[in-house]
Order: C-alpha cells, then sequence, then structure tokens
C-alpha cells in the first residue's frame, strides 16, 4: 500500500482539489491512504483567530467570517447547493463557534489546538467529498482516534505502541474498501481533546501511518519538483536532489529545512520506507528520493534560512562561571516553555542561544531565566545552516550584514545575522 501526502499549497482552492484528485485516480488499483493538511493558509488564519479569541480582540469575528467565506467560496465551485458537504462543514466549524462564545481556557497551547484543528478537519472532509462525487471511492477517517498522543499540546508526543495497534486494527480493512483520506497534523488524547503534533506536522502523520502499515513508500506532493539545495523564494540558482540518504534529510530538517517535518524521517528509515517528494503541478517528474543510500555528492551547499530568530544571552550575577548547575537550570526552563535550541555557545562567563520566537512561550521563558541571570537578547533575526559550505559561499550569504554569532564545523556552517 501506499501513503501520500497534500500539503496546503496543493488543496488552496477548487482547481488545486481537482487535481489532488486526478493525480490519486492514477493510483485507484493501489491501496491508498491520503494525509491532506488544512487548505492554503487556512492554518495562519486559525492561529490569527486562536490570538483574537484569547487577547479579546474586536476583529474575532471578522476572521472568523473570512476563514468560513474562504471554504464556502471553494464547496461552491465543487459541489452543488444541495450537496450534503455544506452542512458537514457547517457542523464542523460549530466546534469553534462553541469554544469562542466561553471564556478562553487558561492554557494558550490547549486553546491553540482546538481551534487550529479545525483547519485539518474541514479540508479533509471536502477532498474525501469530491473523490467519492467523481467516482473515486473514499472513506473519510478522523486521525483523533488513531495517533494516540500525551497532553503535550501543540507538540504532541506519540504513544506508538496505542497508535500502531489501533492503526493495525482497523486501517487494512479500510483500504480494502477503497481509498482513506484523513487528517495530517492531528492527534488526540485519552481524554478525547486535539494535539498537534507540530507547525507542519502532516508529514510526519504519513509517515507515522506508513510505519505502522508497512507500506511501500510515502509520497509528500509540493509545490516544487522535489528538494532542493536552498529555498526557491530566496534564492534563484537552485538545484534539486535526485536522491538523498536519510541521514541527509534528517540533518537538513534538524537545522529547519522547509519542505520535511523534522520528525518525518526517524520512522521512515527504521521500517526502511523511502520517502518521495514530487512537484503536485508535474505529478509524472521523478522528484527526489530519500532512502538508505550512499552520501551524494554536493556540487552546491545546502542552504537552510530560519527567521524570526531570538539570540539570547545569559550571565550568572555574581559573574561566576556558567557551570554544569547553571546549565543544568537553564535547560530545564527551556523543556519546561518547550523552547527548542538551534544554536548555542558557552564561554567563562555567558551562555548564549538562538531559538524560534513564539512570543507566549518566551516570555515565560524569560520570566523563569531573568530571577538568576542577566538577560540579553536580539530578536528579528536570521539563521543561516549551510551544510557542506565552501567559505566562500558562506561569505557571499554574510557579505551585506551584521554576524552576531557564528559556529563552524566540519560539513555545517551556522551564522546568526541581522
Amino acid at each position: 500500500m501506499l501513503v501520500f501526502k497534500f500539503g496546503g499549497a496543493s488543496v488552496k482552492d477548487a482547481a488545486g482539489i481537482v487535481n489532488l484528485a486526478q493525480i490519486v485516480k492514477k493510483y485507484s488499483h493501489q491501496k491508498l491512504l491520503i494525509v491532506v493538511s488544512a487548505m492554503g493558509k487556512t492554518t495562519n488564519a486559525l492561529e490569527k483567530l486562536t490570538k483574537a479569541y484569547v487577547d479579546g480582540s474586536e476583529n474575532l469575528n471578522a476572521i472568523y467570517a473570512e476563514v468560513k467565506e474562504y471554504h464556502h467560496h471553494i464547496l461552491t465551485e465543487l459541489f452543488e447547493p444541495s450537496h450534503p458537504i455544506f452542512n458537514q462543514i457547517a457542523n464542523t466549524f460549530v466546534e469553534i463557534d462553541w469554544m469562542i462564545e466561553e471564556e478562553p481556557h487558561d492554557d494558550y497551547d490547549f486553546v491553540y489546538d482546538q481551534i487550529v484543528s479545525i483547519g485539518e478537519l474541514v479540508s479533509t472532509r471536502i477532498v474525501a467529498a469530491y473523490l467519492n462525487q467523481t467516482g473515486i471511492k473514499t472513506q473519510w477517517l478522523d486521525v483523533r482516534g488513531y495517533i494516540h498522543t500525551d497532553n503535550n499540546y501543540r507538540e504532541g508526543n506519540v504513544d506508538w505502541n496505542k497508535t500502531r495497534a489501533n492503526i493495525q486494527q482497523d486501517i487494512p480493512a479500510l483500504l480494502d474498501k477503497g481509498m482513506v483520506v484523513t487528517q495530517g497534523f492531528l492527534g488526540g488524547t485519552s481524554e478525547n481533546f486535539t494535539t498537534t503534533l507540530g507547525r507542519e506536522g502532516s508529514d510526519y502523520t504519513a509517515s507515522i501511518f506508513a510505519a505502522c502499515l508497512d507500506a511501500e513508500s510515502v509520497t509528500t506532493w509540493k509545490d516544487v519538483p522535489g528538494i532542493l539545495n536552498a529555498d526557491p523564494k530566496f534564492f534563484d540558482d537552485t538545484i534539486k536532489f535526485d536522491e538523498l540518504s536519510y541521514a541527509e534529510a534528517i540533518e537538513m530538517t534538524y537545522y529547519g529545512a522547509s519542505v520535511i517535518h523534522p520528525k518525518t524521517i526517524k520512522p521512515l528509515q527504521n521500517a526502511k520506507i523511502p520517502l518521495l517528494v514530487k512537484s503536485f503541478t508535474d505529478p509524472d517528474a521523478e522528484g527526489t528520493i530519500i532512502k538508505e543510500t550512499a552520501v551524494a555528492n554536493f556540487k552546491k551547499p545546502v542552504i537552510i534560512l530560519k527567521q524570526n530568530q531570538v539570540l539570547l544571552s545569559l550571565s550568572a550575577r555574581d559573574y561566576s562561571f556558567i557551570s554544569e548547575d547553571h546549565l543544568s537550570d537553564i535547560f530545564k526552563l527551556f523543556s519546561q516553555n518547550q523552547v527548542k535550541v538551534n544554536v548555542m555557545q558557552t564561554s567563562a562567563l555567558s551562555f548564549t542561544v538562538c531559538f524560534d520566537l513564539y512570543p507566549e512561550r518566551f516570555e515565560k521563558l524569560l520570566s523563569g531565566l531573568s530571577s538568576n541571570f542577566k538577560v540579553r537578547y536580539n530578536d528579528n533575526l536570521t539563521l543561516i545552516t549551510v551544510r557542506h559550505y565552501k567559505v566562500s559561499a558562506l561569505k557571499e550569504l554574510t557579505d551585506d550584514k551584521i554576524v552576531l554569532l557564528e559556529q563552524i564545523s566540519r560539513n555545517t556552517a551556522q551564522v546568526v545575522v541581522k
């Protein structure tokens, strides 16, 4: 059997859903499980809605109306007005209606997951309904009953034993009857609350299902021809990799390459399942395959940009050395506030870290650190990571920028710049 994952760009409008149906129709003779993300920029819009709700903002209803109207417009292009999908989508949005009528829960991450998850629930219902309408027999599946996580909202940790047992018990029989469409990015707790697996986590969802079902392969359909050495939004002269090893793909995702979620590779590598990255605009093209293979010959360095970074420096208030005890206290606070370190550097009197800015988490982290340390930080920075770098390429990338931190090893250079 095969697992396909379609991201938000592939289903951003009615034409995208029609294109998805044309792609999967070619695989009608195969057992196929399809993982679908929220449509277009819906997740961003629902993040704005969550913040407006928690902040008590006046534009809450306007943001919400725009989200609903966006989906309604797609529905009207794909279905007759009498189709039951209209009521199904309205009923799905009711989950948000109920939530925003109440006072916000104290835990922002909990609120985030309950609201933002609606994007995937809506998109998959639309995709499944359209596939059935075009004669492709399809079953809609609520992933929250199959991918089980703890209560770590916005970064749910998968209970693999329970997840594997449930998937293996039910999904093979469903696949015998037709295609299955389910949500990426989501999980469920033992209390039946919704969790998310981390931003852009739909790739991870696909790899979980593939590993549990011993799939032949996973294909993630993107708006790029495969995995490139750099983001084409920022660089003109990119090249595509035809083949990458699991190890190289893990390194690239760890450093922030956005084409694949960081947790995607490990389940596939363990099960020896290849991952294909292909273009939904040119589905017959080869794309990139990630598998167990020798290290590629990198003709160009791999360049990864992470924006919206914070560079934070800590020093002891009594000017003592940064000891192992200090580092233990610091990392405990980072862990408690779910802040992941992208780069770190230690000197005698200071400890410096670079990480993604999540305002709510950052405020709590600052509060915890300030009680024992002097804290200085810069925000709105960019982290440039260059794999298989050449000194000339590194110089070119940093020439017109202020370098605040630099770290170089044999294969990888990382530079934090303003």
